[in-house]
């Protein structure tokens, strides 16, 4: 149609081009387009003429002005596209009317086109040095947004780049981290699955297969990306594909029985109600333009008579494909003649399906949006009234300027063009399902808003149905999620998300799923059995809860009573013969230290505090040579006795009673130097062992000084060598002195006891430490007290006739 200004239009109406001999002799003649009419993109044409006659009945967009059009079929193919271009970019020569006023009548000012992004970027490249601006209605390649390469393109559809990662979101939120990748071998495929591969490794997804097809190839390749989908572990397919790529290869995949799985679709092709009829990809899901109400239109495209369609070549096509007729009086054999009885509001195919117009209403806005831009260059605005010079001599460039500049509302829709010439990316989100009469439709589930904050661009608004028919979420993972106490481990040679799940370390817990690390315990913690959880490490000690600990108490308590009962027995006879024989005053000196030796243990019972450390050393040492001292002047006194009996001997005098105290206060006083030395350079503490056991602390008192502690213990063995001497040295006097070897006897026992205690303290773990050297401290005191006294307590008690004077001085043995 001619007008004052044309737009130009490209679709490709017919699915295959004619083929040319080529004789080089003749001009060759112009390619033609073949094949059946694509329903959908005539109604897409139809839409570019109804949007350009409602422009022309308006009074507020382009007010007397008259906007023709050029329309062209591009049959999808480049040579066909590329023809088609040139003719738009061919300017008509101005011609000048009766008033002589310069006019551009039949100027193309903007072309509409093509759908798919490889034919819109040849036309791109022809159109750019005559900056006619070019606004797409179904080109999505990402590469399309360079304005390097393509300064005059514009488009009404968000970019493949938006979609791949609005993709991605989608088959993260489903934790699908495994899937299988499908394209189209053009640029829309080709960019639209690099963008989503990018964007899918951000969010971790990995990809079994990446494989493409374009619809051209031989049937043996489209069989081979149909093998590879059946053959796959992946349940998850993400089709970057063109609508008619994917029917080859859905038709294909029919023909066989193949595994489930759950399609994900770019808006190429899921919402192409052409596909529906493919019921094993029910629950196939993915994103949508935005549905609009284009009012009038669905009457536009039904005001269709016989009459109008027998003056179009095109339309004349159309009605043949539809209702299946011959428009003429020439028919061959079997074809039935269309006699104008067709009724076109019965038809049930894409052309007049207008319940979902997405890429149809891309066609309307591209339309008004090139008008709107030709508006800002051409009219003005003067008192509320809007004057248009359609004689204003106008270039291309200046339309192109405006383009970018448009922002307007039509329809309830917002229609404007970023920096590189995008809109705003809003999606709708769905959903294959099937309805209560088994048939499979599309339904709008969610959405995605580009423009919105970070984590709020996609929201899902209804139920999702999955493969199957079902309502819950298939997997598709290469490995499944790691469970808290183990962690990932990668397998070789394998992407990220095949991994083997490994139990955490010793010490260490992971309390997430899919852990890809464990981390370690605080120091006084250990993992739980599962290693999912760090618990408080038991603390270990000696106490008096435990059977250990209650043993040993017993065994003091019982010592001590066993002392207390021996003094009040030794006290009661302290007049008799045998009490006196055996130096009465050292011998309760020696109980009350062996009472002090037995309390002295249960220091060692119990949760340890510096305090209570310093205490159980420095008790246990002086009470025992305390008793050691008693010991060795009770040796001492028998030498000497023996001594003083020998003629002119007065050596006696030398060691009386007096002399007796100062020794055994010397020896002990020496003991406690050496403590309070200890403690005052470096004392024993109280400290928590995390080194002896992994599992658990033990509580236990650290000796501070090593020298301080030894030289207590050699001290201890230094007395009690002297006293195994002088007890040896006094073994073979007369009877009446036998309580040398009564000494004897204990002193062997108490230095066996301590010599064997050295390597079984160092060698001991934890409280079994303690343990040890409280049964040392108990069995050398036993020692001494059965040793020496109990011999003595049996015949005060079950021998009293011989507890004499008579008895004593004889040589009868006790």
């Amino acid at each position: 149609m001619d007008g004052d200004f044309v737009i130009g239009g490209v679709f490709s109406i017919h699915n295959s081009k004619g083929t040319i001999q080529y004789n080089y002799t003749t001009i060759p003649e112009i390619q033609r387009c073949t094949g059946s009419t694509d329903f959908r993109d005539v109604r897409l044409s139809r839409a570019m003429i109804f949007a350009i006659e409602e422009i022309n009945n308006s009074t507020e967009l382009l007010p007397h002005i008259k906007l023709g059009y050029q329309i062209h079929d591009s049959c999808a193919a480049l040579p066909v596209t590329v023809h088609a271009t040139f003719q738009l970019s061919n300017r008509l020569d101005q011609s000048f009317d009766t008033d002589e006023n310069c006019s551009q009548s039949g100027m193309v000012v903007g072309v509409v086109g093509d759908s798919g992004s490889t034919l819109s970027s040849i036309m791109s490249r022809i159109l750019s040095p005559f900056y006619i601006p070019q606004v797409s209605y179904f080109s999505t390649c990402a590469c399309l947004s360079d304005k390097r390469e393509y300064p005059n393109f514009f488009r009404t559809i968000p970019s493949d780049q938006f979609q791949a990662d609005a993709l991605a979101k989608l088959v993260k939120h489903f934790g699908w981290t495994w899937i299988g990748a499908v394209r189209s071998d053009s640029d829309y495929g080709n960019n639209g699955m690099a963008s989503f591969l990018l964007a899918a490794q951000k969010e971790g997804i990995c990809v079994e297969y990446s494989i493409s097809f374009h619809r051209t190839n031989p049937r043996s390749q489209i069989q081979r990306v149909a093998d590879v989908i059946r053959r796959s572990k992946a349940t998850v397919v993400v089709a970057f594909i063109g609508n008619a790529d994917i029917g080859l290869l859905l038709e294909e995949l029919s023909f066989e029985a193949s595994p489930p799985r759950q399609w994900v679709g770019s808006e190429a092709w899921v919402t192409s109600q052409d596909l529906l009829q493919y019921k094993f990809c029910v629950g196939a899901i993915g994103f949508g333009i935005e549905q609009s109400v284009i009012p009038g239109l669905r009457e536009f495209l039904m005001d269709l008579s016989f009459t109008k369609v027998a003056s179009s070549t095109l339309l004349t096509e159309f009605w043949q494909d539809a209702f299946n007729c011959k428009v003429g009086t020439f028919t061959t054999t079997g074809e039935r003649i269309c006699d104008g009885t067709e009724d076109i509001q019965m038809l049930q195919n894409p052309y007049t399906d207008t319940s979902q117009l997405r890429i149809t209403s891309m066609v309307y806005k591209a339309i008004y949006a090139i008008a709107h831009a030709l508006h800002t260059t051409l009219c003005q605005n003067t008192n509320s009234t809007t004057h248009c010079d359609k004689y204003k001599w106008i270039e291309s460039k200046q339309v192109l300027t405006q383009l970018k500049k448009v922002k307007f509302n039509q329809n309830g829709y917002n229609v404007s063009f970023d920096a590189n010439g995008d809109p705003v990316a809003k999606y709708e989100l769905v959903n294959w399902q099937k309805n209560q009469s088994g048939s499979i439709e599309v339904v709008t589930v969610g959405y995605y808003d580009a423009s919105l904050p970070a984590g709020q661009e996609f929201q899902i608004k209804r139920n999702i149905m999955f493969m199957g028919g079902v309502s819950e979420v298939p997997k598709s993972v290469c490995s499944d999620g790691c469970a808290p106490g183990t962690h990932k481990v990668l397998q070789k040679g394998k992407p990220v998300c095949c991994y083997d799940c490994v139990p955490c370390p010793e010490g260490k817990i992971s309390n997430a799923t899919d852990s890809l690390d464990c981390l370690p315990c605080p120091k006084e913690f250990w993992p739980n059995r599962e290693r999912d959880t760090c618990m408080p490490k038991p603390v270990e000690f000696l106490s008096y809860d435990e059977v250990l600990g209650i043993m040993l108490a017993a065994f003091s308590i019982g010592g001590v009573c066993l002392t207390i009962m021996t003094a009040i027995l030794f006290f009661q006879h302290r007049t008799s013969p045998i009490v006196r024989a055996n130096n009465a005053e050292l011998s309760f000196l020696l109980l009350f230290s062996l009472t002090l030796c037995f309390l002295s243990s249960l220091t060692f019972i119990g949760a340890p505090s510096d305090w209570s450390c310093m205490l159980r050393h420095t008790a246990f040492a002086i009470t025992f040579v305390l008793c050691i001292s008693c010991v060795l002047g009770k040796t001492i006194v028998v030498l000497m006795a023996f001594k003083a009996t020998l003629p002119g001997s007065n050596i006696i005098k030398w060691f009386g009673q007096p002399q007796q105290r100062m020794t055994v206060a010397c020896i002990t006083s020496v003991q406690v130097l050496i403590c309070t030395i200890w403690l005052v350079v470096s004392p024993p503490f109280s400290m928590k062992n995390f080194t002896t056991y992994k599992t658990r602390i033990i509580l236990e008192c650290v000796l501070g000084s090593a020298i301080g502690f030894w030289a207590v213990l050699g001290y201890i063995g230094l007395l009690a060598a002297f006293c195994l001497v002088f007890a040896v040295l006094a073994r073979n006097l007369p009877d009446s002195f036998n309580e040398a070897k009564l000494i004897t006897f204990s002193m062997l026992i108490f230095c066996a006891v301590w010599i064997t205690f050295i390597p079984a303290y160092v060698s001991s773990p934890g409280k079994f430490t303690v343990a040890v050297e409280i049964f040392a401290i108990l069995a050398s005191s036993f020692g001494l007290i059965f040793c020496i006294f109990a011999p003595k307590c049996f015949i005060i008690l079950f021998k009293p006739d011989k507890n004499t004077k008579k008895h004593v001085l004889t040589k009868n043995k006790l």
